[in-house]
């Protein structure tokens, strides 16, 4: 018995912790396999609408950015316009929607549209050079129920952003926008990369927020706070629908 137990220890001195850093190792592998499993691939569509001002071209280039970064993600596109033109357009959208649903899995994938422009209670500008066009909550409805695609996220940088929400939030869109139906948003200088929006919410909650509802929250008193020091009546961004999008958008650490 004495030997027996001796030559245990032995053994558990010599293999103990090899044996231990082969367990971590394997729990570690098994953990990210299923965080794998649970993260769904996420296709972006990020338009900046409105030519006339850069804000609205570095903030859907920077939007993408980050919500690639954060999740796992399959397409990409982003368009923007210019005072000379663009591809931008209506359109364009609705061809850039369709093509990203196409390599999406229709039922279990998320497709992730991110707008950034003018808007007023009437929807979206569309501004690329002497094209002007209108962007209205019906239009877009149309092109998303085209898709195909069931889990949606849309997220709108705009003016009155709000009237999109009756129109697309249910519990597979989630819609955030920048502002309600009744109140304009801010930030959107010529030469600023982000609006007061897009800097509180891309920016700076959702590149370290654990999923969209806390960086929304996070993002909404940021914008409440800057707004107030800056004296303008506050924009009230909105977060309406996606009870059944949110499970499924796991983000990186």
């Amino acid at each position: 018995m004495i030997s027996n137990t001796i030559t245990s220890k032995s053994w558990i001195r010599r293999h103990g912790a090899p044996l231990v850093a082969f367990a971590l190792a394997l729990t570690l592998s098994v953990s990210t396999v299923h965080a794998n499993e649970d993260a769904h691939k996420v296709g972006v569509v990020s338009f900046g609408l409105f030519g006339d001002q850069g804000v609205f071209q570095s903030e859907a280039i920077g939007a993408a950015k980050v919500v690639a970064d954060r999740f796992e993600v399959g397409p990409i596109e982003v368009r923007y316009n210019s005072k000379k033109g663009g591809s931008a357009t209506a359109e364009t959208l609705a061809r850039s929607l369709q093509v990203a649903a196409g390599r999406l899995d229709a039922e279990n994938d998320v497709l992730f549209l991110i707008l950034t422009s003018h808007g007023s209670p009437d929807g979206l500008a569309i501004k690329a050079g002497r094209l002007v066009q209108t962007l209205t909550p019906s239009r877009l409805a149309e092109m998303l129920g085209k898709t195909g695609v069931r889990h949606k996220v849309v997220i709108i940088s705009a003016c009155y952003s709000g009237v999109f929400i009756p129109r697309l939030a249910n519990p597979d869109v989630l819609v955030i926008t920048a502002a309600d139906a009744d109140h304009p948003s801010f930030g959107c200088e010529d030469k600023a990369k982000w609006t007061y929006f897009g800097d509180a919410f891309f920016n700076v909650a959702l590149r370290r927020a654990e999923s969209l509802k806390d960086a929304f929250a996070s993002a909404r008193a940021l914008v409440r706070r800057r707004e107030l020091r800056e004296h303008f009546e506050p924009s009230n961004p909105l977060m309406a629908g996606g009870e059944n999008v949110q499970p499924l958008l796991v983000a990186r650490p």
